[in-house]
């Protein structure tokens, strides 16, 4: 593509050595640049792409985006953007040549449970004998029974995210795919260009407020999904989250909205709700008729998540009978309420914030036997919203009979202090119930003292993630792993 028709319809500030040639790629790490590629020239929290050009040109970048004029090669053409963070997913969709226009992309965004939404949407589609590409936390894949590739965030930068939808479509022939959005990728733009035909809320609680500051911030972030809605797409909005009537606010005429919930009136909607060992089952009302639901996933989580993943798939005009019977073989997703240990009852999650502590731990309680014991393990990450930290210690207290605080990632800070932190929300220090280890493998392996046959142990923090972030190196680390090595008698 040339360089004066990627930039045809882009709002630019000036062009600097303007000549028109080749593009052949989007870099923005001078150190994977290619020749012909052009260099966009990011600013960060750290570093400054700018401070890169000389290497990307080293490279063979053809061309830089810049958000102001760079000493290199006068040779080099110099596109002066205001944002090169925002800008850059405008070019990447235009050098795609906007795949998701001829797709149907569906975004899932909130708190918690956007990675099981996306693979209960795809195991929907599945049913439904359509293919399904996903895109999320652990990568993306291209069937529900496909093996994972690896992607670096939860939503990928635009140039990567923007080639993947290009692959889906031409390559891998895929006209569907279900996307995690999370906030980040929102504010920076990184979902820039992709036409959603529908958006899905799963909740807005508290997490990201060392990025976003403030929850208004954060709602506006994820708001943003459902602003860009065109005419004849869909968004479903839970009903119960204390953020419904705000985003359905900002939901555009000709837009179909639908709600889903348990507590307050909902187009799709679950009542006569119950959890045992072997998951949860309800009665589904949709247009004053109701559907019984017998699932493999447990806890009020699971119901919510599947409520989203069902509206959804009415939103889209699946068949409700296909979308329930997908849901009802699906056995869950890794680390979310995972067991993988009988006696004790061992469940490894992916809670790390309040709400996603709290709901896991409701979960447990609603399966922990009368004359067992509730114990939760856990920690927070470092370098993330120190607030939330004494919450999660106050509700780990108030529902569990016994809790572990150890690390999480810890990342640059001390992992003591992250600790104290948590502390700081117990209303006391009683050894009987609360035990510190900051060694998260030795915090595992402390479990085997504490925790009886008929007792229910929540592993709450990491869920899939095989590493943990130290300070100054990243370990492999995997909760399921050290689980399964304590308790390897009742490993399931």
């Amino acid at each position: 593509m040339k360089l004066d028709e990627l930039i045809e319809h882009l709002d630019y500030k000036d062009l600097i050595n303007f000549k028109n040639v080749e593009i052949s790629g989007i870099s923005y790490n001078s150190k994977t640049t290619k020749k012909g590629d052009i260099f966009v020239c990011l600013t960060g929290e750290y570093t400054d792409g700018h401070e890169y050009a000389k290497d990307a040109v080293a490279n063979g970048a053809a061309a830089l985006f810049v958000e102001h004029g760079v000493d290199v090669d006068k040779k080099i053409p110099q596109v002066v953007v205001s944002d090169t963070r925002h800008k850059i997913a405008d070019i990447a969709d235009r050098f795609y040549s906007s795949p998701s226009r001829g797709i149907n992309l569906i975004g899932i965004t909130g708190t918690n449970g956007k990675t099981t939404v996306t693979h209960l949407v795809q195991k929907i589609f599945e049913q439904n004998g359509q293919k399904c590409a996903l895109i999320g936390t652990l990568g993306y894949k291209l069937s529900s029974n496909g093996e994972y590739r690896d992607a670096k965030h939860t939503t990928p930068q635009a140039p990567e995210l923007q080639a993947t939808l290009r692959m889906i479509k031409d390559v891998e022939k895929i006209d569907n795919v279900v996307m995690e959005v999370s906030s980040h990728a929102l504010d920076q733009n990184r979902v820039g260009g992709c036409c959603f035909n529908g958006a899905v809320l799963t909740n807005l609680t508290q997490d990201h407020l060392d990025y976003h500051i403030t929850m208004d911030n954060y709602f506006e972030a994820k708001a943003l999904l459902f602003r860009h809605l065109e005419e004849g797409s869909f968004a479903v909005i839970n009903a119960d989250d204390n953020y419904a009537q705000r985003f359905e606010s900002v939901v555009p005429e000709g837009v179909k909205t639908l709600t889903y919930g348990v507590k307050k009136s909902a187009d799709v909607m679950a009542k006569d709700i119950n959890f045992s060992l072997n998951g949860a089952e309800f009665k589904l009302v949709y247009e004053n008729n109701e559907y019984p639901v017998n699932l493999h996933m447990n806890g009020m989580f699971s119901v919510y998540n599947v409520l989203a993943a069902v509206t959804c798939a009415i939103a889209m005009g699946i068949d409700l009978k296909v979308a329930l019977k997908a849901l009802e073989n699906v056995k869950g997703v890794a680390g979310r309420f995972e067991v993988v240990a009988k006696k004790p009852l061992v469940i490894v999650d992916y809670a790390h914030t309040p709400d996603g502590l709290e709901n896991v731990l409701n979960s447990a309680r609603e399966i922990t036997p009368k004359d067992g014991k509730l114990i939760c393990l856990f920690g927070c990450g470092g370098d993330r919203d120190a607030t939330k930290r004494p919450k999660m210690g106050a509700i780990a207290e108030r529902i569990a009979d016994k809790i572990v605080i150890t690390s999480d990632n810890p990342r640059s800070e001390d992992p003591q202090q992250i600790i104290t932190d948590i502390i700081a929300g117990l209303k006391s220090v009683n050894p009987d119930k609360v035990t510190v280890e900051p060694d998260r493998g030795h915090a595992i392996a402390l479990l085997k003292n504490i925790a009886d046959n008929n007792d229910v142990v929540v592993i709450a923090g990491k869920g899939h993630e095989d590493y943990q972030i130290l300070k100054d190196r990243t370990i492999h680390f995997d909760d399921r792993e050290e689980a399964r090595k304590v308790f390897e008698g009742s490993v399931i």
